[in-house]
């Protein structure tokens, strides 16, 4: 369908154009979607399909935190990089433990974590509009990012 090219046109180039504060608020996003999609996938009640949806979606959060973990600038001094750090590879265990044990409750713990870490990375975008290009009202709403 055109629609389809449109739109991924569309979505590509908003990434190629976003400042790197909107691009960590679309990586919050992305991960909440793929959170919210292996929650849904506990619904499914084909079993092939139920680990699959939940396994595969687990995995795409997975990797973005993982680019969100090694793009932390632990140059930076105080202790705000070494937390982030550790709230990244708690939420990675969070997502594995639910992926292995096919239980929805770590992936809710972890959706804390990067739903307050969005919250207020949007927060400094909005204080430091130089930091981040645009607003974070641009961005999907319910999911929070934030870096060093």
């Amino acid at each position: 369908m055109q629609y389809d090219k449109i739109a991924k046109s569309y979505k590509a180039q908003s990434v190629q154009t976003a400042s790197p504060g909107k691009l960590v608020l679309m990586l919050f996003d992305g991960y909440l979607r793929f959170t919210t999609a292996a929650v849904k996938s506990f619904e499914e009640t084909d079993l092939t399909k139920k680990n699959e949806g939940i396994n595969n979606n687990l995995i795409k959060a997975q990797n973005i935190v993982t680019e969100l973990q090694s793009s932390l600038d632990m140059s930076v001094p105080g202790e705000l990089p070494g937390t982030l750090y550790r709230l990244y590879d708690y939420v990675l265990h969070q997502l594995q433990q639910a992926n292995l044990q096919k239980n929805p409750e770590p992936i809710a713990e972890a959706d804390k974590v990067i739903t307050e870490l969005r919250e207020a990375w949007a927060e400094m975008l909005i204080q430091n509009p130089t930091e981040g290009g645009s607003t974070p009202t641009d961005s999907q709403p319910g999911s929070i990012s934030l870096q060093a």
